[in-house]
């Protein structure tokens, strides 16, 4: 059987570049955009529009318009198809999911979009892989950290993981040391309490350390 990481390498290349994924749930749409702006002057391009967040696709393709090429986003907590088909035609580049579900699973890679389903047990792993979705989100990562990530790769030394929950600058080199394609980062690099007061700068701020954490893992992988 061809392996995951060979039927998607080149569509993932943006996801890798890009390296972290921040997910954003925010309290409006114009509080997801000016932190979507923050986290983009810190160095993260990477962004994941959840739809907990009002008008997700609206602010997808505003996105769009403010960062073109340069910076990479997409919709999470799709739950379903019509989520799915919405998110694709404002533009996400990639559609993340929380769980495995067959149905939309399959609806989601019908869009032609990078396609991210969650799982965390090694049977959920080969259900998203059987389904034939680019990324396995790893969800709660924190539950294991890197070293469960690791373990994984004994028996799925080919998958695409992408560990979610429990990700901070300080751990971000072991996540990648254990094998991540890319790693989603939410209330430590989006803090709820920063989108609820409007302190943009705050997520520059952490934006600018996972970014730093980010370029440390790449020349770390790069002179293994």
């Amino acid at each position: 059987m061809t392996s995951l990481s060979d039927q998607t390498g080149d569509r993932l290349s943006a996801a890798r570049s890009a390296g972290v994924l921040a997910v954003l749930r925010a309290p409006s749409s114009e509080a997801a955009l000016d932190a979507i702006d923050a986290l983009v002057r810190g160095g993260i391009t990477g962004i994941e529009v959840t739809y907990s967040t009002p008008d997700a696709a609206a602010v997808i393709a505003a996105a769009k318009d403010r960062h073109g090429e340069s910076a990479y986003v997409g919709a999470g907590t799709v739950t379903t198809g019509a989520q799915a088909r919405e998110a694709a035609d404002a533009g996400a580049a990639f559609l993340v999911s929380p769980g495995t579900l067959a149905e939309l699973a399959g609806e989601m890679r019908a869009t032609g979009v990078v396609t991210m389903t969650g799982a965390l047990t090694p049977s959920e792993v080969m259900t998203a892989q059987q389904l034939g979705v680019d990324v396995v989100k790893i969800f709660p990562a924190s539950l294991g950290g890197p070293a469960y990530l690791g373990a994984l790769r004994g028996p799925f030394p080919t998958a695409n993981l992408m560990p979610t929950g429990g990700v901070t600058p300080e751990n971000l080199g072991a996540w990648f040391a254990a094998g991540a394609v890319a790693v989603g980062a939410g209330g430590d690099l989006v803090p709820g309490k920063a989108l609820a007061t409007g302190d943009f700068a705050e997520i520059e701020r952490r934006a600018r350390l996972f970014a730093t954490a980010l370029q440390a893992a790449k020349a770390e992988g790069s002179a293994s």
